[in-house]
C-alpha cells in the first residue's frame, strides 16, 4: 500500500488544492501547493496513478474528490480516478455516491490488511493525512511518496505531528521539478535505527 501526500517545507498537508478545500481548525492558507504545479510534476502524478488498482481515502478527502473529479472529465487522470474501485474509511459515512465505492467501518486496520492481501497492483492513499498517519503507525504502509512544495506555512495540520509513532524509511527515488517541487519516494522499514556519531563501528 502506498501513501501519497503533498507537503509544505514545514510538513503541513492540510488544504493543498484550494482555499476552501479544508478550513478545519481555522486554517486559512489553502491552495498553497497549486502555484508550484508544473508539467513535470503532472507527469509524475500520472505515472503514479497508472500503477494503482484501487484508492483508499479518509472521509474528508473522499468527499472533496467525489465532489470535484466527476466534473473534471477533460483531465487526463479523471478516468482512472472515476472508474477505479475506491474505499473510504469512515465510522459516520452511510452513503457514497462516487461509484464504485465501498465504505469501510468498524475495524479499519483489519479491513485494510485484508485489502492488501488481495492480488493486484497498488492500493493508493491520496491525501487523507490522519488515515495515513494511523496506517503508517500500524505498519500497513509499504511506500511513502511525498511531494514537497517550496513554501513554509507556519500553521496547519501536519502529516507527521508531534507524538507520532516513529517509523524508519529508506529512500528509493528523489527528483525536483522545474518549479521546485521535491519528490521523495521512501520504502517503510519498520522501527528506526539509532546510533552515536563518532562511535566505533
Amino acid at each position: 500500500m502506498v501513501l501519497q501526500e503533498f507537503l509544505s517545507l514545514d510538513g503541513v498537508s492540510q488544504g493543498p488544492g484550494s482555499p476552501d478545500e479544508d478550513t478545519s481548525d481555522g486554517f486559512t492558507q489553502g491552495g498553497w501547493f497549486v502555484p508550484h504545479l508544473d508539467e513535470a510534476f503532472e507527469q509524475v502524478v500520472t505515472t503514479w496513478l497508472g500503477t494503482a488498482d484501487a484508492f483508499l481515502f479518509g472521509r474528508r478527502t473522499y468527499e472533496n474528490f467525489a465532489r470535484d473529479w466527476p466534473e473534471m472529465t477533460d483531465h487526463p487522470n479523471a478516468r482512472i480516478l472515476n472508474d477505479s474501485p475506491k474505499y473510504v474509511a469512515s465510522q459516520s459515512l452511510t452513503k457514497a455516491g462516487w461509484e464504485p465505492t465501498t465504505i469501510l467501518s468498524g475495524d479499519i486496520f483489519a479491513q485494510v490488511a485484508e485489502l492488501k492481501r488481495q492480488p493486484g497492483r497498488e492500493l493508493q492513499i491520496h491525501g487523507s493525512a490522519r488515515l495515513g498517519q494511523s496506517l503508517l503507525a500500524a505498519g500497513l504502509i509499504d511506500e511513502v511518496r511525498l511531494a514537497i512544495a517550496p513554501v513554509v506555512l507556519g500553521s496547519g495540520r501536519r502529516l507527521f505531528p508531534d507524538g507520532g509513532t516513529p517509523v524508519g524509511l529508506r529512500m528509493l527515488h528523489n527528483e525536483t521539478t522545474p518549479s521546485g517541487i521535491a519528490v521523495h519516494v521512501y520504502e517503510s522499514t519498520g522501527v528506526p535505527e539509532y546510533g552515536t556519531y563518532g562511535a566505533d563501528a
